[in-house]
């Protein structure tokens, strides 16, 4: 056998051999952020989305008009003139600009005339001289600025009432259905499918058989079915959270049934409830601009936006100005609240932006 034989071997590095990487060649390293609470954090993508800060705004001035426009002319909801009835929207200080001046064209059988009801035609008095009504006046002498926001009262009436109905009766009952399971989850969905299962318009037509029409039935229909979408979002995410191990510990621990419910899970898919509420509102606000629309609703003289759309179809080919201000009113309610409740599920979930 050959010996081997081992030599230390000195090396020698001298100052260039080894160089800094250059800035091109450096990975991207993660920059580290300061924490911040979970609601602040909430908030803040909340108000980067634009749509759900114009919904906010829309809101909010629907609100303060619904609040204090019924107050801002001598008229009441249900006060009648009969011979300023069917006037045309007439605003002072831009009737100099031809605009809103109490004119209105009108189809007759020998064509379109414009009509202007305030001021007569050869000249003689009519006492409308400075009579001013900013939305018109319906068939039966009513302001119909009054009445617009009157009626948009009973939508966010509505509207409120469903929130109630939504976290009183939907998110107890999805809670408990879900967090105890078995026969009782079993017999409580159970009866909510046969609620489900009747058509909200017959549960309306029953009541009114029983009550008569008005805000009270509208409020026992939504009781009665307006809170099954809410306890169905409810059980499910009970049913994600419940065999966590937060929970598992609570119960170690010796926490009751109800205080895991409510102080243990509900903190924690409070996002979602919240998400769900708000766009229930606009559903709500349909409802009962549609039980109205078909007669259904508030009786008159009260105004609710869905009588006002109704009563204004009538007289749409001849004074199509009287149907405008209820129907652009409701559109923008509920199309804010349904920008309010995007933003709001985008906030609490951002990974909803990217579906």
């Amino acid at each position: 056998m050959s010996n081997v034989v081992a030599r230390d071997i000195e090396l020698d590095f001298l100052d260039h051999d080894f160089e800094f990487v250059g800035s091109e060649n450096v990975s991207t390293i993660d920059s580290t952020y300061a924490s911040q609470p979970y609601w602040k954090d909430v908030l803040s993508r909340f108000v980067k989305n634009k749509g759900a800060i114009i919904g906010s705004i829309c809101v909010v001035l629907i609100i303060f008009m619904a609040i204090v426009g019924v107050g801002l002319n001598e008229h009441t909801y249900d006060s009648q003139i009969i011979a300023h009835q069917n006037l045309a929207p007439r605003v002072q200080g831009l009737e100099s600009l031809g605009i809103f001046d109490g004119s209105e064209k009108m189809t007759t059988s020998s064509g379109t005339v414009e009509v202007n009801k305030y001021v007569s035609a050869n000249g003689s008095v009519t006492g409308l001289e400075d009579t001013y009504y900013w939305f018109g006046t319906d068939v039966l002498g009513r302001d119909i600025f009054t009445r617009t926001w009157m009626g948009t009262r009973i939508s966010l009436y509505i509207a409120l009432v469903a929130v109630l109905i939504d976290m009183l009766f939907g998110l107890s009952y999805g809670l408990i259905s879900g967090y105890f399971g078995g026969a009782i989850d079993n017999a409580m969905q159970r009866f909510a499918e046969i609620l489900n299962g009747i058509p909200n318009l017959v549960i309306v037509t029953l009541l009114i058989i029983v009550l008569k029409p008005g805000l009270l039935t509208i409020t026992f229909s939504l009781m009665i079915t307006g809170w099954i979408g809410m306890s169905r979002i409810a059980r499910a995410q009970v049913l994600k959270l419940k065999e966590q191990e937060f929970i598992l510990a609570s119960r170690t621990l010796g926490a009751r049934n109800f205080f895991i419910i409510f102080k243990e899970i509900l903190p924690n898919i409070f996002g979602q409830i919240i998400t769900n509420t708000m766009f229930s509102i606009p559903n709500a606000i349909f409802t009962e601009a549609f039980l109205a629309f078909i007669g259904l609703g508030v009786p008159a003289p009260m105004a609710s936006l869905g009588s006002l759309i109704s009563e204004a179809f009538k007289s749409f080919t001849t004074h199509p100005y009287m149907i405008i201000p209820p129907v652009i009113v409701l559109a923008i309610l509920m199309l804010s609240f349904n920008m309010l409740a995007d933003g709001l599920r985008d906030a609490f979930d951002p990974k909803m932006q990217e579906m």
